[in-house]
């Protein structure tokens, strides 16, 4: 919440037009002499916890106006303070919060201007040292608060045979495991050192910082886009196999829709906020609003549950602090595939959960990000269901980390989120599936049993990798535990590299690039005027998964000495003679099932542009 705060001689105002989200039965006018004239701009921060937020205003506000020696207070809600306002009902709720809190003071005379209003003003400031105060609030940072009911927390050790064990049993060990229940228990952080990534995004020619966006969002380069774009066909692939049904919504929604500001308040991070005409308006951190919207829409039957809707959320947003943005890992606009999966009950849920569950470890097999995981649920949900928790621990085949809340907090009643984890032992999260309780009637999603029952049924919320950015971040980290870095040939930007020797083999290499490219196969040729060693070390340097030097004998013999790099180890180049048929055969069998798009950088390095 934004306050300013302004000791003035006079202040008036009189409304003069309504906006949709305008207060009914106000005081269209009025006015205090010798008043401390209190601006507010509520945020969507303060929606956290708006009775906090309030408790601290009022006691700002008091502090101020005895420091000044006035008695007179006006609240007057002035959204041009911030940019990242909360919902026109939150917004309302804290203004009259504050305003029943002043008054409850004693002493005080307290009057609030009318949210939602186009009004004209007119003030007079004083021109003391102190007429003139802005204030900060953020809920949780002012001291003790009302008291609010304590969510217990207790955590534990599922093995797949159905043991529980302590997650200390498991802490100290140099595992991932480890290192998520250090970070899920609240162990000391490990030194803040910048993510590994970091700096190959960059010198991979991947991902750059984009200095005239607002921070988190990024450009991506031509080499960085092809593996973006194609993890994005791996997803769609893997869900159009489910039976997922795409589709594509907006990217902002109007806070003045109930259900919208609702769910918003629900969602935890911070979010993108902003004024289009009089509408206050928010940037979707997820495709939630849109699909939800699809499903109030649409005549459902419960023949065709479970129905599995599915987006690939370019982009979602969350205003993230900007001290925690940093590379590929927290961002402000990323790209999240996103599937909503209408069951029939709850029992048609957690059958859908087990399938979305494996779908997510199997990302992690085909991406080469090693996972764990935390199975997270309300303490009624584990008493009834711990048996299912236990089978979807058997189902996941390793240990899991359990934690049981003693209330429900959240739209979910069970949720299971599974992570990489980065050079430093840190975990980035990815997969997530969820049972989403609330969302079908908050929207009015509904179906009608054969007997006429109207029911609002639960809904699954799945990301089968988690963001796009985050899978290549935990990638590209993993990279830093390998001998010889690289990435999956699938994704790898340029799959066979020719090397010509001279100027007389150009052509050759050009010959043998087109009839890969032909065969979907990503080939390049180094035709620049460089040493076959700075050559051979640049594609390294490029983590080009097979290179193949072209000379006179390859030439005469089309046999080719071809380096493989998963073969390899450091400063020991493993090489093999190879037909082309053969390397065509080599890298379909580390590509197959996998999707395939073409070079995204001209076939001649030559013509290849430098882009950092």
């Amino acid at each position: 919440m934004r306050l300013l705060l302004i000791h003035s001689d006079h202040i008036e105002y009189e409304t003069r037009k309504k906006t949709k989200v305008a207060e009914e039965d106000v005081i269209p006018k009025d006015a205090l002499d010798e008043a401390l004239a209190v601006f507010c701009a509520v945020e969507s921060v303060d929606e956290e916890n708006i009775e906090d937020s309030v408790r601290q205003a009022a006691d700002e506000i008091v502090a101020t106006a005895r420091q000044l020696g006035t008695t007179n207070i006006m609240i007057y809600p002035y959204a041009h303070l911030s940019a990242d306002l909360s919902s026109p009902e939150a917004a309302v709720s804290a203004l009259k919060g504050i305003e029943e809190a002043l008054a409850g003071k004693g002493g005080l005379v307290v009057k609030r201007a009318p949210f939602g209003w186009y009004k004209a003003f007119s003030l007079t400031c004083k021109g003391h040292p102190l007429s003139e105060l802005s204030r900060t609030i953020v809920p949780g940072e002012g001291g003790a608060a009302a008291p609010k009911k304590e969510i217990q927390h207790e955590f534990f050790v599922l093995t797949p045979e159905g043991e529980r064990k302590d997650p200390a049993d498991y802490a100290e060990e140099k595992t991932p495991f480890a290192s998520l229940i250090r970070k899920e228990l609240g162990y000391p952080n490990p030194e803040g050192a910048e993510p590994v990534h970091v700096d190959l995004m960059r010198a991979k020619e991947l991902v750059e910082y984009e200095p005239r966006a607002d921070v988190g969002n990024h450009r991506w380069m031509p080499r960085g886009k092809l593996i973006r774009d194609l993890l994005s066909d791996y997803v769609l692939a893997r869900v159009l196999e489910y039976g997922g049904m795409p589709v594509e919504t907006p990217v902002m929604y109007d806070l003045a829709d109930k259900a919208i500001s609702e769910h918003a308040a629900k969602f935890g991070e911070r979010q993108y906020r902003f004024k289009s005409g009089n509408r206050d308006m928010m940037l979707r951190f997820a495709a939630c609003f849109g699909m939800f919207s699809i499903m109030h829409d649409m005549h459902i039957s419960p023949n065709t549950l479970p129905m599995k809707l599915y987006e690939l959320s370019t982009y979602s947003f969350r205003h993230e602090q900007k001290g925690e943005v940093i590379g590929l890992k927290r961002l402000r606009a990323f790209t999240m595939p996103d599937m909503h999966t209408l069951c029939r009950d709850v029992d048609g849920a957690l059958a859908a959960f087990e399938e979305q569950l494996v779908m997510g470890w199997k990302s992690g097999e085909d991406l080469e990000t090693p996972l764990v995981g935390v199975i997270r649920c309300t303490r009624d949900f584990y008493d009834q269901y711990e048996l299912w928790v236990k089978k979807m621990v058997a189902v996941s085949g390793v240990p899991m980390l359990i934690e049981v809340l003693s209330d429900r907090v959240h739209y979910w009643i069970a949720k299971v989120d599974l992570a990489a984890i980065d050079a430093q032992g840190r975990p980035i999260e990815n997969p997530t599936v969820q049972i989403d309780v609330e969302s079908a009637n908050r929207f009015d999603i509904k179906y009608y049993t054969p007997e006429g029952t109207e029911v609002h049924p639960p809904i699954l919320h799945c990301s089968p990798t988690g963001s796009i950015e985050r899978v290549i971040c935990a990638m590209l980290e993993g990279t830093a535990a390998q001998e010889v870095p690289s990435f999956p040939a699938w994704l790898a930007p340029t799959q066979v590299r020719l090397v010509p020797v001279a100027e007389r083999h150009v052509c050759f290499a050009e010959e043998i690039s087109a009839r890969l490219n032909a065969a979907c196969i990503r080939a390049d040729v180094d035709d620049r005027d460089e040493s076959v060693n700075k050559k051979v070390r640049e594609a390294g340097m490029d983590w080009v998964p097979y290179v193949a030097v072209i000379g006179d004998q390859e030439a005469e013999t089309g046999r080719l000495t071809v380096t493989i790099r998963k073969l390899s180890e450091k400063k020991k180049p493993y090489k093999e003679m190879m037909t082309e048929s053969e390397l065509i055969q080599a890298v379909r069998m580390e590509t197959a099932g996998k999707p395939f798009r073409p070079l995204y950088t001209p076939r001649q390095l030559s013509r290849k542009p430098r882009f950092i």
